[in-house]
């Protein structure tokens, strides 16, 4: 009977908007005033999408994969030693990162840089059979011991800042 009309693009990112602050699908086509089967039909492809997107995120890391922390947060002001130093005490957000090299890069903020806390992060995300390159800290150590044979350490006293062909 009538031709198919396009949504614009103004109203995807209405419906988007509904979506993300979990409107539910009748009261999202009443608010933009379009019919609620597109309102589902949109909310089943954002749903369709975050899948797609999770699934792609539990793929392990396989090969060569660099792992290391660091502090984010205000700089150390002169004059004010105590508040903004890293590790223990901090007011800095400790962040982990871990580099696929020739591939992706996975960073996760947690909540301190203690070796359970980087080491649970490390097996949920770097399959076993992968070479593992980290710095000297004390949160790297015992990962020989949870099943990753391949763990070289960095030393960067010595100006060393990768080994291997893969660079």
């Amino acid at each position: 009977m009538f031709p198919q009309k396009k949504i614009s693009t103004y109203l995807i990112k209405k419906i988007l908007r509904c979506f993300c602050i979990d409107v539910d699908a009748t009261r999202t086509a009443l608010l933009i005033g379009v019919n609620r089967k597109t309102v589902n039909h949109y909310f089943l492809r954002f749903r369709i999408a975050i899948y797609a997107h999770r699934i792609q995120e539990k793929r392990k890391i396989i090969g060569q994969a660099e792992c290391d922390e660091a502090y984010f947060g205000a700089r150390r002001r002169r004059g004010f030693h105590g508040k903004l130093k890293r590790s223990r005490g901090t007011l800095k957000q400790p962040v982990f990162g871990i580099f696929e090299r020739h591939g992706e890069v996975f960073t996760e903020i947690v909540p301190d840089c203690k070796k359970q806390t980087l080491q649970d992060v490390i097996l949920g995300k770097v399959a076993a059979e992968t070479v593992i390159y980290t710095d000297g800290w004390r949160g790297y150590d015992g990962l020989v011991a949870v099943g990753y044979d391949k763990h070289l350490r960095v030393n960067h006293q010595k100006n060393e800042f990768s080994q291997g062909n893969g660079v």
